[in-house]
């Protein structure tokens, strides 16, 4: 599975590490990316999701149903 979260869909960027001397060679910045439980208190369940650390974050500070709904996504959307 690609490291993608599956709420915001932030990917991987390219781009170079850059040495002392200016030498450029090729690299990945990957997102952190973590699979997470989240219960949902209306339908009384858990739901599966891979999440980058920055939306657990969100999930957190403004609740996942105002997560879902900033971002315009659903739940049948993310779950794994």
């Amino acid at each position: 599975m690609a490291r993608k979260c599956s709420i915001s869909g932030v990917r991987g960027q390219f781009g170079h590490r850059v040495s002392h001397a200016n030498n450029k060679t090729k690299h990945t910045f990957l997102p952190n990316v973590q699979a997470k439980r989240i219960y949902l208190s209306d339908e009384k369940r858990f739901v599966r999701v891979r999440v980058s650390t920055r939306m657990i974050r969100t999930i957190d500070k403004i609740g996942f149903k105002e997560t879902l709904r900033k971002f315009g996504v659903t739940i049948e959307q993310i779950s794994c």
